[in-house]
């Protein structure tokens, strides 16, 4: 089953509880703080961009999770002899709102600072969002700064309303991929510069109350075919399904929904560097990946874990949108991941 949201609600009812689950392709249910029921300290809110052209990428994190904040800035790079895996996360104890995430994607502007950091995503409604960011002695180079620019932002995204078995948790996601995206990196007085002709950006907005223990599978690439952007979003692992998929491609600007994704892990989903495939229950998504680049990260201090595999690489196979073309590529970048959280 696969059901639609096709108009403005409220996301939660009076108890606390998800009014509709299922998939939207665009910020159709409302979301405020105010009709959490929970406990704030629960509550789990995010902004994460992830700039890549398939050569290096840049991902920037502001999260208030109730009882825990996180920024984060990640350089990365995938080629050569020198590939490059930094990731620096400052947190904070007890945010619990004070950070000022939106309650909306579509309209209103965050900025989270610390020692020697600073990150900023602005977005004033028009169309464009600016992303900036600062940390004194980022890595062995020394600094980092960046400021990049997303344009042509796509009508459709992917939406999804996730209800878990426990009353009053949820989770409310959006996805939007192919977002031009133009600026530079600077790092250790190194230029890395995003050409629009080639760049593009994913938003990961997540707000919702989450269970304490669970294990998610998250696929994501924004690229181009033949010039026209192209891409998609794959996952599951979470939460009650059965209502939709998050699975879904994007092209031209345009969301085509896709059923059910499986995400084939080798070594029993512990050889994250060895190939992968991806098959779909109806034959709409089939592809081969191969790793380039696992940015690993586990950190585990019993009461809260969160342990990490967000791998880097290129995808080869076919896609197939509502109407039926093919979309065939080769050496298509982009990334999978398992991640376990205790939070």
């Amino acid at each position: 089953m696969q059901h639609e949201i096709v108009s403005s609600i409220p996301l939660l009812d009076k108890n606390g509880d998800l009014s509709e689950p299922g998939y939207a392709k665009k910020l159709l249910p409302v979301y405020t703080r105010a009709g959490v029921k929970a406990s704030k300290l629960r509550l789990k809110e995010w902004d994460y961009y992830l700039i890549s052209n398939g050569h290096f990428a840049l991902a920037l994190t502001i999260a208030d999770n109730g009882y825990m904040g996180l920024d984060s800035i990640s350089l990365l790079s995938f080629e050569g002899d020198d590939k490059l895996n930094l990731t620096v996360s400052p947190m904070c104890f007890m945010p619990l709102g004070k950070v000022g995430l939106p309650e909306t994607s579509e309209k209103g502007s965050v900025s989270h600072s610390g020692k020697g950091y600073a990150i900023s995503f602005e977005n004033d409604g028009s169309g464009r969002r600016v992303l900036t960011a600062h940390m004194d002695k980022f890595g062995p180079k020394g600094d980092l700064s960046a400021n990049i620019e997303l344009f042509d932002i796509p009508e459709e995204s992917m939406v999804i309303c996730t209800p878990f078995d426990k009353p009053q948790h949820f989770y409310y996601n959006q996805k939007i991929n192919c977002q031009r995206a133009r600026g530079e990196v600077i790092y250790g007085g190194e230029h890395l510069v995003f050409d629009p002709s080639e760049s593009f950006a994913v938003l990961d907005w997540g707000r919702g109350v989450w269970t304490y223990h669970n294990t998610w599978y998250w696929g994501s690439a924004s690229y181009h075919v033949n010039g026209i952007p192209f891409g998609w979003n794959i996952g599951y692992g979470f939460g009650d399904t059965s209502a939709a998929s998050e699975n879904m491609l994007f092209y031209n600007g345009r969301a085509h929904k896709l059923s059910q994704v499986r995400f084939n892990i080798p070594g029993n989903e512990t050889d994250f560097m060895s190939p992968w495939t991806f098959t779909s229950d109806d034959g709409r998504f089939e592809m081969d990946f191969v790793p380039q680049l696992d940015r690993a990260s586990c950190t585990d201090i019993k009461l809260i874990k969160s342990d990490q595999h967000q791998v880097f690489g290129r995808f080869t196979g076919k896609a197939v949108l509502d109407d039926g073309t093919v979309i065939e590529i080769k050496d298509f970048p982009g990334f999978a991941e398992k991640v376990e959280n205790k939070w």
